[in-house]
């Protein structure tokens, strides 16, 4: 039973995550811009997090050198891996844009293997193969909701994101993942806080169906998924709950197509088929 209701709430947690391509083509077509949408997004979530972690009496705040860390990694890398999915969102549909992201696992691999001395493998070398050509393949043979700068924009963030899981893996030892989001989130929050009032792009927004896609942003597609992805973990394990994860690309492309209509053709099944076949492979 525990071991189906894990699997069940890391299944949520990956459905969550993956209405964020959904919702963030729909502030956009609401004109919201992408410092007003990541501002709300993470001081919200902040606030829920925040508070379920008081409730549950886990909420711990870092000091000295990890806290430094834990808000750079907040504000420089999550924060950046944010804002370069949204924009390619501008360039890609939201499933494509999910695949293309979902690379990262492999990419943590290699780098952990190139600055943790963790072991390469022939496990390894074959599912960055995989992942590699499923990209190649969506990038070069499906021109349908394709562009190739936005397939470079998400690879870059998944290369970041990549690197932000490293850094956190060698740098925080001792720092549990849910005490990590807490101060990754507000990080990341005051960094589009800022970028957006700089830039003059920060905005309330105004309308009730703003607000509404502001709202299911930082719940459905934030909040919730980090706190039923650490539920379900805790009682299947971080190996299987990652598996479980990849789930997450595949629920991105078929709300897509259902919700805006995005177009899913052989190829794109195919390349994703092989990112998540490469994904699979190393979280084995």
């Amino acid at each position: 039973m525990g071991d189906r209701l894990g699997t069940g709430l890391v299944l949520v947690s990956a459905v969550g995550f993956g209405t964020l391509g959904i919702f963030g083509k729909l502030a956009a077509a609401a004109g919201l811009s992408i410092p007003t949408i990541l501002s709300f997004r993470f001081l919200l979530a902040t606030v829920l997090v925040w508070g379920w972690l008081g409730v549950r009496g886990e909420l711990t705040p870092l000091s000295g050198r990890s806290l430094v860390v834990g808000l750079g990694l907040g504000s420089l890398g999550y924060a950046t891996v944010s804002a370069l999915y949204f924009v390619g969102l501008e360039f890609m549909t939201a499933g494509l844009t999910g695949i293309v992201l979902f690379t990262y696992p492999v990419i943590v691999v290699v780098l952990a293997a190139a600055f943790l001395d963790e072991p390469i493998t022939r496990r390894t070398v074959l599912a960055l193969v995989l992942a590699v050509a499923g990209v190649v393949l969506i990038a070069g043979g499906d021109p349908a909701g394709v562009d190739v700068r936005g397939v470079l924009v998400v690879l870059l963030g998944a290369f970041i994101y990549a690197t932000y899981i490293v850094v956190s893996r060698g740098q925080l030892t001792t720092v549990d993942s849910r005490t990590l989001t807490a101060h990754v989130l507000p990080a990341a929050a005051v960094s589009f806080v800022v970028v957006g009032g700089a830039t003059g792009q920060l905005s309330v927004p105004t309308t009730p169906w703003s607000w509404v896609v502001v709202l299911a942003i930082a719940i459905l597609g934030t909040a919730v998924p980090i706190f039923t992805f650490f539920a379900g973990m805790s009682r299947i394990g971080a190996s299987r709950a990652s598996i479980v994860s990849t789930v997450e690309p595949a629920a991105t492309l078929v709300l897509g197509a259902l919700v805006l209509n995005e177009p899913v053709t052989a190829v794109t099944v195919l390349g994703g088929a092989l990112v998540l076949s490469g994904v699979v492979l190393v979280e084995r």
